[in-house]
């Protein structure tokens, strides 16, 4: 199989002759073997793992993204970053610790960027409505 793993910035893999690949959605680990069917599936920060021809297993960490496999011969993903590495549990102690604490961090602007936007609405809301009529006669 052909495997593709590219960033916004960079093609970090492109690789013939992957025998298997291992993955991770958010339902859990799966694999993928040569003739596997059509799949599109959403990635979880996660390790991708897959076995080359010559024996070898390469590992690339991935912050997430969209994993797709075509005629059963192709698989491509694209990841907002990903990091090569030989070492397993370095790309799992280090990489995917920041990548988790990143990803925190953006759900923690996000959330401060909304209540923003949210008080902005408000304050225009107050300045839109009419005052309160206090039961008098009109002029």
């Amino acid at each position: 199989m052909r495997l593709r793993i590219t960033t916004p910035l960079a093609v970090l893999v492109d690789e013939e002759g992957v025998l298997a690949l291992r993955a991770e959605d958010r339902s859990g680990g799966f694999g993928i073997l040569p003739g596997h069917a059509e799949f599109l599936t959403s990635l979880a920060i996660s390790v991708v793992s897959w076995k080359q021809a010559d024996g070898g297993t390469r590992h690339c960490a991935v912050r997430g993204g969209i994993l797709m496999v075509m005629a059963g011969q192709e698989i491509g993903i694209a990841t907002r970053e990903g990091v090569l590495g030989e070492d397993l549990a370095t790309l799992h102690q280090d990489i995917l610790v920041r990548f988790h604490a990143d990803a925190e961090a953006e759900r923690v602007e996000h959330i401060a960027q909304v209540q923003l936007h949210l008080s902005a609405i408000r304050q225009i809301m107050r300045h839109l409505r009419p005052p309160p009529h206090d039961g008098g006669t009109f002029p």
